[in-house]
């Protein structure tokens, strides 16, 4: 029997997941000063521990936060910048827009490249794709030799309106791959060809910084799980929600910068079978996420922003035109610090205390009260089997660090406990409901489905907070987010910019733009070794009514297209889901047009779920005192073990329900039944 491998790379854990005839699980502890460490012994205990051969692992499929951090911790390349002469200061300039009116101390975030290292060279190609100038390929020379004596590792190559005709950047890409064959080189119309120069320079400029790194990691994690005996090709997740090959990847790591919150969403999509909408809430060592999953697939958004300087604030951040699962990312896992402010507030996170040192109840050097402490000091983790007892636990270590935190806001121990939880829950509710509101949705319609170590630990109380009434906690959630890397369409994203009115539009030159674009993507997925029967074929367009300075991205018909009312009829109708009217008689414009190509993965062993468990051995439950807020004390709570639930199960709260990677909570007054696919539905209070 073969089996797939999920390798998800977190902040604080790596959790690994073994899928096939049966399922295996492993979360073990990142290891930052080489993340390829923590996989490759979680790999080799994992194998060991399910007496598999390294040899019937046909699929392997990793995510990982490491080009993501690099990022936004300043931890890349030295990265250099060759553009058309006239426009180094793109990336500084922006969009001349303040995120924050009135605060005369704000702080936007630092270009990737400094100035110094942002060069200039004569050519133009002008907006409708006529090459105007020639690249002047002695100034080249100069720029990059320049860059490369001032310690340069990776050149960005931004020329202004390449997104219409490459011919220029192609040449000086070219040229320079000929004449400097070590640097590591992005061209951005590879990258991003399409229009807006400050987000095209800004996403060139981000592959160009983690590339090296990427480039060097990638090879090495190939090459380590190969020295373990598994010789099944990598695979890699992307941040719009499916996997390419190892080629790509290292060509385009700025399609990566999502990989892991992406998993997750597909993981909710995918054990939530059966709802039609669903909050997918995840939280780990790190930091939380909430994604909207409408009739089984998760919202992706055209881009994102990295490294904010204001995490809420849009903006504030770099912007990346990459496809990516739309979701929120809050500063709130298990290793998020509670302290107080400048005023004496109780405050948790964003910073996190990460894997090393780790809450202090690790006993590893963290002294600074966590989220995890607060839980293990209120009874609601069990000391003797944290992360399926990988971890020895220290509960006194944890009650003196909230103690400690005590003194200085006039709280006990258990209601400091109580109150970092608290905040750390209305901090997620609160991010939360503007995103759902964002989006045009209504939160009391949907039902929170909780993956993640922390997430069905702080589920039931987020949901309350968000007037949600229903909760799901399906099995192995602890590792959900590796278990979706598994279950991960391959999938590649094309886009073209078109400036076409639609009133105007040429229907068959359209189609072959389309058709074009199509080619592109379905060579690309061949690579990673689909066949065409099996690819599916998605077209959309970024639109706009004439007149707006700003687009939205909406689904077409799958074409071919004779017909302009079809296409005015698409757009309108996505335009209404997101803004309920549109404005009358006025003509469409498709700025660009997006193709999306995919294919289920083909091997046995992406059939397995995380599923019904086996039969059950019935045994009854344990006891331990639990503080809930709803009680005011601690109160004796019963705490079962998810494989010792018998069919039917279902009882009240207050109780525990424990298992590898994660417990689940519910308070008093909320109610838990077993479905028979394993999922556990929790009634909210």
């Amino acid at each position: 029997m073969k089996f797939a491998l999920g390798i998800d790379i977190g902040g604080t854990f790596t959790d690994l997941v073994l899928s096939g005839a049966s399922q295996h699980a492993l979360k073990v502890l990142t290891t930052p000063d080489d993340p390829s460490r923590a996989v490759v012994e979680g790999v080799r205990s994992l194998l060991l521990n399910a007496q598999i051969a390294a040899t019937s692992v046909d699929r392997v499929v990793h995510a990982t936060t490491l080009f993501t951090n690099a990022l936004i911790e300043r931890k890349g390349a030295v990265t250099g910048l060759i553009t058309t002469a006239g426009f180094r200061d793109v990336l500084e300039i922006g969009r001349e827009r303040r995120f924050e009116l009135y605060d005369l101390n704000i702080r936007m975030p630092e270009p990737l490249v400094p100035r110094d290292l942002r060069l200039e060279v004569a050519e133009r190609t002008t907006a409708g794709g006529a090459v105007e100038t020639p690249v002047d390929e002695s100034a080249l020379h100069r720029a990059a030799r320049t860059l490369l004596d001032a310690g340069v590792e990776s050149i960005a190559l931004v020329f202004l309106n390449s997104y219409a005709n490459p011919e220029n950047e192609r040449r000086a890409a070219a040229e320079l791959r000929r004449a400097f064959p070590g640097i590591a080189l992005t061209a951005s119309h590879e990258i991003v060809p399409e229009v807006r120069e400050f987000e095209r320079s800004s996403t060139a400029a981000a592959n160009a910084y983690v590339k090296p790194l990427a480039a060097n990691y990638l090879d090495g994690i190939r090459d380590k799980l190969r020295a373990l005996g598994i010789e099944a090709q990598l695979s890699l997740m992307l941040s719009s929600g499916g996997f390419t090959h190892i080629a790509e990847a290292k060509a385009a790591p700025v399609h990566l910068l999502e990989s892991g919150p992406a998993a997750g969403a597909l993981a909710a999509a995918h054990l939530g079978k059966g709802h039609s909408r669903l909050l997918a809430f995840d939280m780990g060592g790190t930091t939380a996420k909430l994604c909207i999953v409408d009739d089984g697939i998760p919202l992706v958004a055209q881009g994102f922003e990295a490294g904010r300087t204001r995490r809420f604030m849009e903006g504030s951040g770099l912007p990346i035109r990459v496809p990516s699962v739309d979701l929120i990312e809050i500063g709130a896992g298990g290793g998020s610090i509670a302290h107080t402010d400048s005023i004496g507030l109780l405050k948790v996170g964003p910073q996190s205390s990460g894997s090393v040192p780790g809450p202090a109840c690790y006993g590893l050097g963290g002294i600074e009260p966590t989220v995890t402490d607060a839980n293990l000091a209120l009874g609601v983790l069990n000391p003797d089997y944290f992360a399926g007892g990988t971890i020895a636990i220290h509960k006194a270590k944890a009650e003196q660090a909230i103690e400690a935190l005590g003194r200085k806001i006039g709280l006990s121990m258990l209601d400091t406990a109580w109150g970092i939880v608290n905040v750390v829950n209305e901090n997620m509710a609160s991010a939360a409901r503007v995103h759902i509101a964002e989006r045009g949705r209504d939160q009391r319609a949907y039902t929170l489905l909780v993956t993640g170590g922390g997430g069905p630990v702080h589920g039931y109380q987020v949901a309350k907070k968000l007037g949600l009434k229903k909760m799901i906690c399906p099995p192995s959630a602890g590792v959900a987010s590796a278990f979706g890397l598994i279950t991960a369409p391959a999938r590649v994203d094309r886009v073209a910019t078109i400036g076409l009115r639609l009133d105007q539009a040429d229907l068959a030159r359209l189609e072959e733009r389309f058709r074009a674009l199509e080619a592109g993507a379905l060579a690309s997925l061949a690579e990673s070794g689909v066949k065409r029967a099996d690819a599916t074929i998605e077209r959309a367009a970024d639109g706009r009514f004439v007149g707006q300075g700003f687009y939205l991205s909406v689904k077409l018909p799958a074409g071919p297209y004779a017909d302009r009312a079809e296409l005015r009829a698409a757009f309108e109708q996505g335009y209404r889901e997101k803004f309920t009217n549109t404005p009358p008689q006025v003509t469409i414009e498709f700025v660009n047009i997006r193709v999306t190509v995919s294919a289920a993965a083909q091997s046995a062993s992406a059939a397995g779920s995380a599923g019904a468990p086996a039969p059950a051995t019935h045994q009854a439950p344990g006891n331990r005192k639990v503080y809930f807020k709803e009680s005011g004390d601690l109160v004796d709570t019963a705490v079962y073990r998810r494989e010792h639930l018998p069919a039917g199960f279902c009882a009240n709260g207050p109780l525990l329900v424990e298992e590898d990677g994660s417990t689940l909570v519910v308070a008093p007054g909320g109610h838990v039944t077993l479905e028979a696919n394993g999922n556990l539905i929790v009634e909210v209070a």
